[in-house]
Parts: C-alpha cells; structure tokens; sequence
C-alpha cells in the first residue's frame, strides 16, 4: 500500500510502529505518569527505568522525556539475543546484524532504526550516552526462568519482553534507586510461551463479541477497497 502511488494520492498512509515519531510522542507521557505515581515514595533516591528493547523506539521516547524535563536519573536498556546496542554502548561501534528469532519477538531487531534518533539526541557522543543509559542481555532460558519466579514470588504473570525488562532491573538496581520495569504486551500474547514457565496458567478466551470487525481474503486488493472506504 505504501508503494501504491494512485492510492497515496487519495488517501494518507502511516505506520504505526516506532519508526514513526508520532508514535514516539505518546510514548513519553507514560515515563510522566509514572513519576507522578512515584513521586511520593522517593524520598531523595533516584528513578531508574529499565526497558525492554528492541527497535529501541520506547527507549527513544524516554530519552526524549528526560531530556525535556522528566527527573529520572537513567535508563537501563534491556535486550535478548539481539543486542546490536547492547554492543555499541560497550564497545563503541554499531555493528547492525541479521535478527535472531527469541521468546521475544518484538525485540528481534538487529539494525534498529531508531539508534539514529539517539545519535541525534547526543550528538554522537558515546561518553554523554553512557551516563544516561547502560545496557544487559538475557537469552531465553533466564527469560522463561523469570516469568516462573515472578508468578510464584508475586502471583504476577509477566510477558517475555517485561521479563527481560525485569531482570535487567533486578541485576542493576543500586541501594540509592527506585526502578520501574516497562511491560509492553499482555501475556495472553503469549499464551504458548507462559504456559512453558507456568504449566497451570489458564488461557483465558477474549472477547470479540462488542468489536467491530472486518473480514477480508488475503488479496491486495480486498485491503485496498477497506483502505479506500
């Protein structure tokens, strides 16, 4: 649809991933909403949040949160195999890779497109990052292993992505910080991977009756009639 120029000239197409910023922009106001719930409990330590990452588009938008004002004092980016900026923040050079399919799939990005927009925020300066960001990797033994111990700890069925962006937490967090975790997909998602850590959970069925819903074949230009309305 995209590279269908009769169809752009009638109607105007975006995505709704993190490549675009208006994504981004929304983004920031959950980083504010969680110090407004936090900043009560403070008390003179620091906020330090973790975020799973991937495209590194949730990051970003933190980023952007900080550098407007948001008082947190820095951010740990958590990754799974696809740790392309994990690599750059330690050694210095981006290296973009192929993906590598894991538990956690909206984090499989090897060439994130937002690490552009990072650059851009600290003028390519790795030093200045550094003290905003630091990084962890965690494959998806310790992924599964986590969302285990959470339910049993906390009765608290975390997604795979919130898993890595808690064990990211867990291994960083110093005496003087509070940390928030990002959660960033209802586990029912993924169904077929809790049920690994968690033999007994119960897939709950959703819903759909009050949606409104579309049915379409897979041909283009069944999407294109929906498109054009």
């Amino acid at each position: 649809a995209f590279n269908d120029t009769e169809l752009r000239n009638e109607i105007s197409l975006s995505s709704a991933n993190s490549i675009n910023i208006a994504r981004l922009l929304p983004q920031m106001l959950y980083y504010f909403f969680a110090y407004k719930l936090l900043k009560s409990k403070l008390n003179n330590k620091k906020l330090v949040l973790s975020v799973p990452s991937g495209n590194l588009g949730n990051l970003t938008a933190g980023l952007l949160a900080k550098k407007i004002g948001l008082p947190v004092d820095r951010f740990i980016a958590a990754h799974n195999a696809n740790d392309t900026f994990n690599q750059y923040l330690k050694t210095g050079k981006f290296v973009k890779r192929d993906s590598i399919l894991t538990l956690s799939n909206a984090m499989d990005v090897g060439n994130p497109s937002n690490f552009e927009r990072i650059e851009y925020l600290y003028k390519n300066n790795l030093t200045e990052l550094k003290k905003d960001v630091s990084s962890n990797r965690f494959n998806d033994m310790a992924t599964i292993e986590e969302i285990k111990k959470c339910y049993h700890q906390n009765n608290y069925i975390l997604d795979p992505h919130g898993a890595i962006g808690k064990l990211a937490l867990s291994e960083n967090l110093k005496e003087n910080e509070i940390g928030v975790f990002l959660e960033t997909a209802h586990p029912q998602k993924f169904s077929e991977i809790i049920v690994k850590a968690i033999p007994d959970y119960k897939v709950n069925e959703i819903d759909l009756k009050s949606c409104r819903k579309i049915s379409m074949n897979k041909r283009y230009n069944e999407l294109r009639k929906i498109l054009r309305g």
